[in-house]
């Protein structure tokens, strides 16, 4: 049971070093933390700013709570949003962001390197079958929105759980085309209208999902954003990996 594992699990840490390795997965740089032959399996998504130490942790904590491989493809291959880009108030900070969204950060071309790597992941991990998550922060949460939605099926391919921290384009219809349980961790920083149509489109029969909005918390709490040295950043952080966690054990 996941509520066990997390209640092991060492103290959040603002000065983590992760425990995984790297591997080339589907042409990409791979950050892998789990057992070798595992028998279920998570891709996690990063955020714009890429590899941090903060999504490795949050990686390190989903592997630990659920005794699952979790790999961390770097889709933007070495290539990040800067931070000093936000806010986005110069026409020199537009265009570099766009620059970047265009080359880098393109949701309809990751979705399909995303669908990639589940591919060659599922060969390079056999044991896991088709007991497939995929969990995204921010822009990683719309890429792996989309892979489970229509298309979601078959060997080599399905997800059986999808999930979000602090979701970045939230839109009903994405919700509505979802094939597998959800869950989806809110801030006050996305809309509210949106998050509450995801809550509504998830309560309806058929559907499975959990939306809840950590109301003290700012969008990238869970991602490269999140301050750990904050006392309470830091509790509000665990709490979201281990309510993540919890999801993914019911259905995973």
């Amino acid at each position: 049971m996941a509520s066990d594992a997390c209640a092991k699990l060492p103290p959040v840490s603002s000065d983590y070093v992760p425990k995984g390795t790297y591997e080339t997965i589907a042409g990409l740089k791979t950050y892998v933390i789990g057992p070798e032959s595992p028998s279920k399996a998570i891709i996690d998504i990063y955020d714009i700013f890429g590899i941090s130490p903060q999504a490795l942790q949050g990686a390190d904590r989903l592997s630990a709570a659920l005794d699952a491989l979790v790999i961390v493809p770097d889709f933007f291959e070495g290539v990040y949003a800067q931070p000093s880009w936000l806010p986005i108030d110069t026409e020199e900070k537009k265009a570099a962001f766009g620059r970047f969204r265009a080359e880098r950060a393109d949701v309809p071309r990751s979705v399909e390197k995303l669908v990639a790597v589940r591919r060659a992941a599922g060969g390079r991990w056999p044991s896991a079958g088709d007991r497939w998550g995929v969990f995204g922060l921010c822009w990683g949460g719309k890429v792996g929105v989309l892979a489970c939605g229509r298309g979601n099926e078959g060997a080599g391919r399905v997800f059986r759980v999808g999930g979000t921290a602090h979701p970045a384009a939230l839109a009903a219809e994405d919700a509505e085309a979802l094939t597998a349980p959800y869950i989806c961790l809110a801030s006050p920083g996305e809309p509210a209208e949106a998050v509450e149509q995801y809550r509504e489109i998830l309560a309806r029969p058929g559907k499975v999902g959990v939306v809840e909005t950590y109301k003290d918390m700012f969008h990238g709490w869970m991602g490269a954003r999140a301050n750990l040295g904050d006392a309470k950043n830091k509790s509000e952080y665990e709490r979201g990996y281990n309510q993540v966690a919890e999801f993914y054990a019911q259905h995973l």
